[in-house]
């Protein structure tokens, strides 16, 4: 249709034909004149006068301009909710059904166009709530905000970037709320009122939450469920409404994952938000570590210094200088050493030893096998014990003559190769976590430092990761009860760490060792992981035994989807997955399972999913904007309404009629004709004459 045309928009225009001064002076002169004449009391003053201004106007040069205009339809925004939280029940349906409604309404109205903005999904629901009002800039960047008559919103009115006053959106129209969704129908959720993202290893964090009945009154009882990295704990009774604060214990370092999940409430809109999830980093207080050497010789400075340059390893080191069956004629009272304080290290405080590490150890009668004893229950129980073998270690007073056999997979035979040779990573090693990373190229020998003396052992279950002289065991770790143990054939270690030939990767194989032996969560040989990032799941599968693997992804949605893993070598199976819903991801392989997360867990578009206009009420009130509930009601009156005055009443909305207009002709034509002004100047001159004349 085409635009109405009018003829108004009338105007006078000036075009003075003489410079502003010079039509200054004339006015001021004619004026005196004037002003002269009245004084002498001149006949004819007045018409003078007239003549004077006709003189003027004609300098003037008026002229009428008359615009031709053509005036713009209105716009009517309509604003689509498409956030997650619009899944809920029918508010889609609804919405979609409002929209149908407002199109064919608002299409029998001829001066009014429509634009449709749809808004509120996106990557970042989960951390920033349903993000409506970014969506209408947007879509308003390309319009004239002079002919916006209204905005209507459909939603379920759980938008969390409503501006705070509507001066912020740039327009004058009223905003409209087409809500979907029962209002009336409640939600139980649970919120995390207070949780720690980090905690020490073997102590528990308090996390403080609340469940919520929302729309009914606290007080309910119910309880929750927990389960820590997939192992189900105790449930606890709590109240709605009332904030409970739990005490949960982390095992091991690294992260592990609280999910926390309340009963089914009376009234449920979504169970998602009926439970919560925590990731805590466990991290060590503190590593306490027992060396004991045999002897001085150079290979005892390279472990201390070693220990002592971890700032989290606390270490207690003794060397048995003096063994009690030493006979010499050297007097008790001047010895400057100290006795070994056997009872208190290996009795009363042996459990307090996350690592007891014998260095070129030769028992002599120092420690009674009742001690011995001890240690091997320690490690049953969940220690660790790191063996460097020295020269005299397969003697008669080697640690294999002690209870401590019960606990070491390999033994050595009596033997020793004193000869040089380089050590090698073992086809196990090249998949174990704590060896397979020593070399950049697997495939290829090492560069690395010769040593020159090795104990010859036997293993018997144990995983050799290292072989040595003649391919025998050279590092062999072993799974004992709960704990651990490690033996090194070796007492040349120390060699790497001066750099001899070239050095070699001493600092790191001790970390990852004893860091294995401590089980921590990265060094573990069977492991699955996952990490979430940049909008893909990566998966990795570590195992000692090549093969392809598939697991099962559970998406934050719920839904399922089987994912091959590939062996990428080193031990490691891996997969990458699309991941575009923000929340956590749960992955399994049958006997493991692994969390990832994906930005925020606990997602801030469900914290409270009801249907309500409170969000959007200030926004309304200040707009002039009216409200209708979609369900069961249908659409509201569309009415034209001016700029002022009411917008919105009891059953229907308004929409400001702007007249926005653009100029699509001028035309223009002298007031008064210079000719014209002649022949009224000059009758009011001969006016004045015939005035004095008489």
């Amino acid at each position: 249709m085409m635009p109405n045309l009018s003829w108004d928009g009338l105007s006078i225009v000036l075009n003075p034909l003489l410079p502003q001064a010079v039509m200054v002076a004339f006015a001021i002169l004619f004026f005196g004149l004037f002003l002269l004449s009245v004084w002498r009391r001149a006949r004819g003053s007045l018409l003078r006068l007239l003549a004077a201004l006709t003189i003027l106007a004609a300098l003037l040069d008026p002229s009428m301009v008359q615009e031709k205009r053509a005036y713009q339809k209105d716009i009517a925004v309509i604003l689509i909710d498409h956030s997650p939280s619009q899944k809920i029940g029918e508010r889609d349906a609804q919405t979609a059904r409002g929209l149908a409604m407002l199109k064919t309404e608002l299409g029998k109205l001829d001066d009014v166009e429509v634009k449709v903005i749809e808004g509120g999904a996106g990557p970042d629901t989960a951390e920033k709530g349903t993000v409506l009002f970014e969506a209408l800039r947007r879509g308003m960047a390309d319009l004239p905000l002079a002919r916006i008559a209204a905005v209507v919103i459909v939603s379920d009115g759980q938008v969390h970037d409503a501006p705070v006053a509507l001066a912020d959106l740039g327009i004058d129209a009223p905003i409209h709320l087409l809500l979907s969704g029962d209002p009336k129908k409640g939600d139980r959720r649970v919120e995390l009122v207070e949780a720690p993202s980090f905690g020490l290893v073997g102590k528990p964090v308090e996390v403080k939450l609340r469940v919520d009945d929302l729309g009914r009154n606290p007080g309910a009882a119910t309880s929750i469920r927990i389960k820590r990295d997939g192992v189900v704990l105790p449930s606890v009774p709590v109240v709605t409404g009332r904030e409970t604060t739990l005490s949960l214990g982390l095992e091991h370092g690294g992260q592990t994952v609280f999910e926390i999940e309340a009963d089914d409430g009376p009234e449920e809109l979504t169970r998602i938000n009926n439970r919560a999830v925590l990731s805590v980093n466990g991290v060590r207080d503190e590593l306490r570590v027992l060396l004991i050497s045999g002897e001085p010789y150079p290979g005892e400075r390279a472990w201390r210094n070693l220990l002592k340059s971890d700032p989290s390893v606390s270490l207690i080191h003794f060397t048995i200088l003096r063994p009690p069956n030493k006979q010499d004629s050297t007097p008790i009272n001047e010895l400057a050493l100290i006795a070994f304080p056997i009872d208190e290290l290996f009795d009363i405080k042996l459990k307090e030893f996350d690592l007891i590490i014998f260095d070129r150890f030769e028992h002599l009668g120092i420690l009674p096998d009742e001690y011995f004893q001890h240690i091997a229950d320690y490690v049953s129980n969940g220690g660790a014990v790191l063996e460097a073998a020295g020269p005299r270690s397969a003697g008669q007073f080697s640690l294999y003559r002690t209870p401590l056999a019960s606990i070491f997979a390999a033994m050595p035979t009596g033997e020793i190769l004193n000869q040089g040779f380089k050590p090698t990573i073992s086809e196990m090693g090249k998949r174990h976590p704590v060896t397979a990373d020593l070399l950049a190229d697997p495939s290829t020998a090492p560069t690395w430092g010769r040593w020159f003396r090795q104990l010859v052992a036997v293993n018997h279950d144990g995983e050799v990761l290292m072989n040595g002289a003649n391919d025998l065991p050279l590092l062999v770790l072993q799974r004992m009860g709960e704990g651990r143990v490690a033996q090194i054939f070796s007492d040349h270690l120390w060699l790497w760490s001066k750099g001899f030939e070239g050095g070699g990767p001493q600092a790191e194989l001790v970390r990852r060792t004893a860091h294995w032996l401590m089980q921590e969560p990265d060094l573990e040989e069977e492991d699955l992981r996952a990490t979430a990032i940049d909008g893909k799941l990566e998966i990795e599968r570590r195992s000692l035994k090549p093969q392809d693997i598939d697991v099962t992804v559970t998406r934050p949605d719920g839904s399922v989807e089987t994912i091959r893993l590939q062996d990428a070598g080193r031990g490691r199976a891996t997969a990458t997955m699309a991941a575009a819903d923000q929340g956590l991801y749960r992955i399994s392989d049958g006997s493991r399972d692994a969390f990832a997360a994906l930005g925020v867990i606990n997602s801030r578009e469900f914290n409270d999913p009801r249907a309500s206009a409170q969000p959007l009420q200030p926004l309304l009130m200040a707009s002039g904007g009216g409200l209708s509930v979609l369900p069961g009601n249908d659409l509201p009156d569309l009415r034209r309404v001016g700029k002022k005055g009411d917008r919105s009443g009891n059953g229907w909305f308004g929409l400001t009629r702007n007249e926005d207009y653009v100029v699509t002709g001028v035309s223009q034509a002298p007031l008064m004709p210079p000719w014209v002004a002649l022949v009224i100047a000059i009758g009011f001159v001969l006016a004045a004459w015939r005035r004095e004349g008489r």
